[in-house]
């Protein structure tokens, strides 16, 4: 999912951050769109570059990552709508997944039509009917271990499964498999659920987007190398040496992806086109990075015509016809002896891709930017223009940069530098001209910012509040919703704060109201799709784990909040253990947690119905 926060920001629920940041710097002098895609003449050239990339990457226990201790550490809504002419009746208003743009819809556990709700947990598919609050079918996936949680889109009647995959780890030496191979399950959803067709692909699901009934799906693999075991070589450099010599002894194939398709009793495999990998200038020779694309509207999935580059990419920001994929070099940093150190550049590369209707995705241009992404939403394409947020943690200092399309080339247009110095970004929402960043360490400065000239983006306003927003939610004309933590002068947090902000006024944001559930953790804080907004009552719907350490007990379930003009107000404490999402359907609000389904009344929050997972 993500989906990657910083380090610091995973670390915030427990620690103060008075130390995660570097002393600032005067800004880097930086000439964006300086890196481009290239393609590989041949399958040879493509192996001896991806050989040499590697060899430079591996460590005495294998590639970044892959060791018993990670040498990197990264961790950082739009409507399906129902065929009408099959619907039984008009179908209700209804809430769809919080994605970050309205026209590219997210992979999530539940989707809805308006007319049905569709889970997958544990393994099991389920479409509840909405309107008689009884479950109308179950499917077993044939899953095994997944390596994550199975997500699923929706398109009229065709349900698409995504099981994430993993890309295997090393464990006393042996390189042990985590999870089974990424697939994309086709289910038809018209009868009785049963499955079409069944895509299965190496590595895993860094994320998807489903575009009308397209749904294009990104892959990242490794290669398929066989390092020695050799538990008794304490040398680190010999370890080193060894793991090189097996690079040296694969051929192309290690590295191309491989798939195969069964639909009904028929099988197709096939594997990666080298004439389809392209290269930027850094690469680790450690992964590469897929999409694919798939049109439901067809019987079959087919092999997604995966588009390939040499990329260690796991961040993905779509619209309706743009897909982004950003990496990073923080797959450098390396905690094992036995390789030379190498710089982790400050910079993170961009590729957009660009598509029309059910096509498969075409490169369009690539650039670069100092810093890190927080996640998707440190990326915003507007007007011809991509905004993106940053962090460079070397420096201490934070940036918004613009950029433009020129050629192939992502060339920066406009900079708005220094933000947050000492601190790190947290979070990141652009709408239309604005733009609004929060940075942390012991306080939260909301940066108000104006992106009306590309050329000359500028700060126009600071508010300063202790704790700190993960996530920024419109909540319509001038107000603004920040879900994270409240935190002492120290930096040290004290559970989820619910805020609203008024920034109708560019030059003076402020805070309207806040609502804190003390020891509160919020799967909302990294991860949006937990949230629920419905703008036609002004209901936010926050699920919620909070420890009472006077007590020493736990209270779950979801905080039903009413925001208006000038505050927000509690109406109810949804008490549903381990609550993970919230949908509205009409005049019903729908919660779902690992136990089961529950339908409330959306006046009073009353229960109507509980639909047990078992």
């Amino acid at each position: 999912m993500s989906r990657r926060l910083v380090l610091c920001a995973a670390l915030a629920a427990t620690l103060p951050l008075a130390g995660c940041t570097a002393k600032s710097s005067p800004p880097p002098v930086h000439q964006s769109g300086s890196m481009r895609l290239v393609s590989f003449d041949s399958c040879s050239q493509l192996e001896s570059e991806l050989k040499k990339a590697a060899k430079a990457s591996v460590g005495p226990y294998g590639f970044p990552g892959d060791g018993v201790m990670p040498e990197a550490v990264a961790v950082g809504g739009a409507r399906t709508m129902a065929d009408a002419a099959k619907a039984p009746a008009p179908t209700p208003a209804y809430s769809g997944t919080n994605n970050h743009e309205q026209d590219a819809d997210e992979p999530d556990i539940v989707k809805t039509d308006g007319r049905r709700i569709v889970t997958v947990d544990q393994g099991t598919l389920r479409v509840v009917d909405a309107a008689t609050r009884r479950e109308t079918g179950r499917l077993a996936l044939p899953l095994q271990a997944t390596g994550g949680p199975v997500e699923l889109l929706l398109s009229g009647d065709v349900a698409l499964i995504l099981v994430p995959g993993g890309m295997g780890r090393y464990v006393m030496y042996k390189r042990m498999p985590v999870a089974e191979s990424p697939q994309v399950i086709s289910v038809d959803l018209s009868g009785k659920p049963r499955i079409i067709s069944r895509y299965k692909g190496e590595g895993r699901l860094v994320d998807a987007r489903l575009t009308g009934g397209t749904a294009r799906i990104v892959l990242r693999t490794s290669p398929r190398l066989t390092f020695p075991d050799n538990p008794r070589v304490q040398d680190e450099s010999d370890r080193v040496d060894d793991n090189q010599a097996a690079i040296d002894r694969a051929d192309v194939d290690a590295w191309l992806p491989t798939w195969e398709v069964t639909t009904g009793t028929v099988t197709e495999k096939g594997r990666a086109d080298c004439g389809r990998v392209s290269r930027p200038t850094d690469f680790s020779g450690a992964s590469l990075v897929s999409v694919l694309t798939f049109d439901l509207s067809k019987p079959e999935l087919g092999s997604g015509d995966p588009v390939t580059v040499v990329a260690d990419g796991d961040t993905v920001y779509a619209t309706g016809n743009s897909l982004y994929l950003a990496s990073d070099q923080r797959w450098r940093l390396d905690r094992f002896p036995g390789r030379a150190a190498m710089p982790v550049r400050q910079e993170t590369d961009l590729y957009r891709f660009t598509f029309t209707g059910n096509q498969p995705p075409v490169y369009a241009a690539a650039g670069t930017v100092p810093g890190f992404l927080i996640n998707q939403y440190a990326l915003s394409e507007w007007d011809g223009h991509l905004r993106v947020a940053t962090t460079n943690q070397e420096a201490g200092r934070s940036a918004v940069r613009v950029l433009r399309q020129d050629g192939d080339k992502l060339e920066q247009t406009g900079v708005v530098d220094g933000l947050g110095k000492g601190e790190q970004i947290y979070s990141v929402r652009f709408i239309g001209p604005r733009g609004y960043v929060v940075t942390f360490r012991q306080t939260d400065p909301l940066y108000s910012l104006d992106l009306t000239d590309p050329a000359q983006p500028k700060v126009t306003g600071e508010l300063k509040i202790t704790g700190y927003s993960a996530h920024l939610q419109p909540a319509g004309e001038g107000r603004l919703i920040g879900i994270g933590q409240e935190a002492d002068g120290a930096g040290r947090v004290q559970g989820t704060q619910v805020s609203l902000f008024d920034v109708s006024d560019p030059a003076k944001p402020r805070r309207l109201a806040q609502h804190h559930i003390p020891g509160g953790q919020s799967e909302a804080e990294w991860d949006p799709h937990a949230l629920l907004w419905w703008p036609a009552t002004k209901l936010l719907v926050v699920p919620v784990s909070a420890y009472s350490f006077d007590g020493g007990t736990t209270t779950d379930g979801a905080l039903a909040l009413q925001v208006g003009d000038t505050g927000v107000k509690q109406i109810a404490m949804l008490h549903q253990p381990a609550i993970r999402r919230s949908l509205v359907i009409g005049d019903v609000l729908w919660t779902l947690s690992d136990g089961g389904l529950q339908a409330s009344q959306l006046s009073t929050m009353e229960k109507v119905a509980w639909l047990p997972a078992g």
